[in-house]
């Protein structure tokens, strides 16, 4: 009926990561200067600091609630702002600020779509307080031509100088409309975890370099979700294939090493080294060790420090409102628990939950065959949707295992509502206040679950049909398991708007904005 369990999702702390680069790499002072910035805020922890003097650019990298990163975002970029000065910076990367990029990046509890809200709250507060232009760039994008970067930085600071004010095409999306002198555009967005990856190459030969890159960049037909430039590192007498996996799930660090290797032995040239800047998440690395061990049977359970890490975070927490010794986080229990919590005699978890669960599973399939279509030969004119519709059913994935346990929530706070004492007229009148407030976020949750499953649904469709042939039965394994999923959030949807028949207007009002998302959960457009 409805949904049960008091939710962890919503009252866990949501963690935002921040990559700021800043246009600086080789005055000691002035990057501690930065870092300590940023560092100072309440409630930000910074992670890692970097910087190159080739690049004559450092990259931060700190971590913690929104509202605090966004602070010690802006405090980080007064100082930049303060100290560089872009007529006289000279580096081998490109840039066009002082504060060159800000991206924000949902780590724990925390959307995408709320990172480009938080993009959008940096950017007018920066722009304000700062006087630098702001350009959208990547998930925060408002126009498609400026979701890539490289297009949003073309001609650097001098050529954005000569063209802002004049070019409507070049106009900032906030912030005044012509160049701050000295502390040039900033860029700021909201993106998925990226790999800062250089392959070293042992030749003084730029040229090398660049072909190489050219031949790797997703952009001029190369792995899908890189992007690359060829550098020289003259302090080191070598060149460098700079590179990043904007999403490593698509293209891996194996892929793209493989990648450059093949094209430099092509060219006569050795591959020296390669580095990784920034931090990087641990299946990323692990991938790149399956793949190069070639390990059959291996899975990320078989890290130690993974099972510590599990068993750690399955300690109940004292920091979490409202969450009970026995509460239980359904989205992270294997499907053996998982399906002898549904088989008990227990109402939850019940037919709410079972319908998210199963929506990961379809939006996870999703993703599977987006993996087996990008790279494959034959595909290259699907490797730029097919792309797309990988992120957009990682992030369907990633609802959908909130809307696991938040159904399970939703009912936790029905029963307690049909538990308050009904003696007085008064009681009665509370009671039923409280079940009808509990019933519509019961009815609420199992909504957005079914909106999401059509979601998949329909990525499900499209995939088949653009996809590697070969994995058909997986997309039509997605479509059928996520339109069965929609169906039976719906249920859940239905039985509870029966219990707020009084409320008529409610009702009108889901039922409403729930019929286009019915009509497509019945549609099936790859079977015309």
């Amino acid at each position: 009926m409805f949904s049960k369990n008091a939710s962890r999702a919503h009252n866990i702390l949501k963690i935002v990561e921040c990559v700021p680069n800043f246009s600086e790499g080789r005055r000691p002072d002035v990057i501690e200067a930065i870092r300590n910035a940023a560092e100072a805020i309440e409630g930000v922890t910074v992670l890692d600091c970097e910087n190159d003097p080739n690049h004559n650019r450092m990259v931060l990298t700190f971590v913690g609630p929104p509202e605090a990163v966004k602070e010690a975002a802006l405090a980080a970029s007064a100082v930049a702002i303060k100290f560089i000065d872009l007529r006289t910076h000279k580096g081998e990367h490109p840039r066009m600020g002082a504060v060159d990029v800000v991206p924000f990046v949902p780590l724990r509890e925390i959307s995408m779509d709320e990172c480009i809200t938080l993009a959008n709250e940096f950017a007018v507060e920066y722009s304000k307080r700062f006087g630098v232009p702001v350009f959208l760039y990547e998930f925060a994008a408002k126009r498609p031509e400026r979701k890539d970067l490289a297009n949003v930085r073309e001609g650097q600071f001098e050529g954005l100088r000569d063209s802002i004010g004049k070019d409507p095409s070049r106009d900032p999306d906030y912030g005044p409309k012509a160049i701050n002198p000295t502390a040039g555009a900033t860029a700021v967005g909201a993106r998925p975890i990226l790999i800062a990856y250089n392959v070293n190459l042992a030749t003084t030969d730029l040229s090398v370099a660049k072909k190489i890159a050219h031949l790797v960049r997703g952009r001029d037909g190369g792995l899908p979700t890189v992007k690359a430039l060829g550098f020289e590192l003259k302090d080191r007498s070598i060149v460098q294939v700079s590179m990043n996996l904007t999403d490593y799930k698509v293209s891996s660090i194996s892929l793209a090493f493989d990648q450059v290797s093949k094209h430099a032995a092509e060219l006569g040239v050795q591959v020296l080294e390669s580095e990784i800047v920034g931090l990087v998440p641990l299946d990323a690395l692990t991938e790149a060790a399956t793949s190069y061990l070639k390990l059959s049977t291996f899975n990320s359970n078989q890290i130690i420090e993974n099972r510590l890490f599990n068993l750690a975070s399955s300690t109940p927490r004292t920091d979490l409102v409202e969450t009970r010794q026995t509460d239980e986080d359904f989205s992270r229990m294997s499907l053996a628990d998982f399906a002898l919590s549904v088989s008990s005699k227990e109402p939850t978890p019940g037919g709410g939950t079972v319908a998210a669960y199963t929506g990961v599973l379809a939006a996870s399939l999703v993703v599977m065959v987006c993996a087996l279509t990008l790279g494959k030969r034959g595909y290259e004119s699907a490797f730029g949707r097919a792309a797309e519709i990988q992120l957009e059913a990682e992030e369907s994935k990633r609802k959908l295992q909130d809307l696991v346990n938040r159904d399970s929530a939703a009912y936790s706070k029905v029963s307690k509502a049909l538990a308050l004492p009904k003696g007085t007229d008064s009681e009665r009148a509370e009671r039923k206040t409280m079940i009808d407030v509990a019933t519509k976020e019961a009815t609420d949750v199992p909504a957005e679950t079914m909106t999401e499953c059509v979601k998949v649904l329909k990525l499900a469709q499209e995939i088949l049909l653009i996809g590697n042939r070969n994995a058909k039965s997986d997309a039509e394994t997605a479509m059928e398991l996520a339109r069965a999923s929609a169906k039976g959030a719906w249920s859940n949807v239905r039985i509870n708007l029966d219990a707020l028949s009084s409320d008529v207007n409610y009702v009108e009002t889901i039922t409403a904005k729930l019929q286009p998302v019915i009509n497509e959960m019945y549609s099936d457009p790859s079977r015309n």
